[in-house]
């Protein structure tokens, strides 16, 4: 029997698979955005390509695999099966906390993947207030080397932290040893939310910390208090949980607000994505890659076929979007005037 953070990986799978754990009255703004149809777009469906890249390494889509579990017995079968279709469709790959695997040995196969994607771009994660806990930049490199890893992505969680029975609560000071662990490594060192989103001015404070990616993961899918809600068994942190159902930066706001602030920086849109139109929404407001957490999951639990059908059906989404408007790669998708924000229309502006 799962037992201590083991078990609670399984149980946040569970619910996450079978529970009512998205925000109330929140979405991801995406719906304000709407493309312009083209009627006559003068390209050719089988031109259209959703190459790119990411850390350095190659992707035939704009897609990660956002950081989701590991550290149980059912998250080696999601991992595996997650590894195993992204190498395939050519997607980007992040793993849940690590933080299991450095105090454990115990299911070391949910984050030992690299075999099963040998060239996928490979992210591996920890919570950033662990670093208040007795963590830093040698562990970050122990949990590198172990898992053959990419890059390390630091992850943000204070209000789930919050609600969580134990929860570690000190996120004092932070910024200055996330600096450390960002000079110490020779990775690249990202950060990311949980599904309550970062803005600009928190993303700026990050990057000037040496962070070289923001995966802005917004409001608008999971919340995660609410998956703690359920599985608290602390009735004063229940009640006070449904006091933040509607909690977030909804995740086109963060996209945009991160991207006025860092005109360059590599942005990751996570949070909410359920299909590749949010995705091509996303990547006009200046996004570079689209995370998919929950989407995915359930087909993971299955099999590796099973993921693949899932990826092959957002990656169709997309370029039917890129289609429908008359683009054929990610450069025309991102200048394109052929979208209304909130029903204000670029081509109107630019004309």
């Amino acid at each position: 029997m799962e037992k201590g953070i083991n078990q609670r990986k399984t149980e946040h799978i569970r619910l996450c698979l079978t529970g009512n754990v998205e925000g109330v009255n929140k979405s991801t703004g995406l719906e304000g955005i709407n493309f312009i149809h083209n009627a006559l777009p003068e390209i050719n469906f089988a031109d259209i390509s959703l190459e790119t890249s990411f850390l350095d390494k190659k992707l035939k889509a704009p897609f990660l695999v956002s950081s989701m579990t590991g550290g149980s017995e059912l998250a080696t079968t999601i991992n595996q099966n997650l590894a195993l279709a992204a190498e395939e469709r050519g997607w980007a790959l992040a793993i849940g906390s690590t933080r299991a695997f450095l105090e454990s040995d115990k299911h070391k196969e949910s984050f030992l993947i690299r075999n099963q994607a040998p060239t996928a771009p490979l992210i591996v994660n920890i919570g950033a207030v662990q670093f208040n806990y007795g963590y830093g930049p040698e562990e970050c490199q122990r949990i590198i080397e172990k898992t053959g890893a990419d890059s390390i992505v630091l992850h943000l969680n204070s209000l789930q932290e919050a609600v969580q029975d134990g929860g570690d609560l000190n996120f004092e000071n932070l910024l200055p040893k996330i600096e450390k662990v960002c000079k110490t490594l020779d990775v690249p060192v990202g950060v990311k939310e949980v599904g309550f989103g970062i803005d600009g001015k928190v993303a700026e404070k990050l990057y000037n910390a040496g962070i070289a990616y923001i995966d802005v993961a917004g409001a608008g899918g999971t919340s995660w208090s609410q998956v703690e809600k359920l599985r608290s068994r602390d009735p004063l942190k229940k009640a006070a949980a449904e006091a933040f159902n509607n909690w977030g930066n909804p995740t086109k706001d963060c996209i945009v607000s991160v991207r006025s602030k860092l005109p360059e920086v590599p942005l990751v849109a996570s949070g909410g994505m359920k299909t590749g139109v949010d995705a091509a929404k996303a990547i006009t407001i200046g996004a570079d890659i689209i995370g998919y957490a929950r989407q995915l999951l359930k087909s993971a639990t299955e099999s590796e076929d099973s993921v693949v059908q899932m990826m092959e059906q957002i990656e169709l989404e997309m370029k039917m979007a890129m289609f429908g408007i008359g683009v054929k790669n990610l450069e025309e998708l991102r200048s394109t005037n052929r979208v209304s924000v909130m029903g204000q229309s670029l081509m109107e502006e630019n004309s």
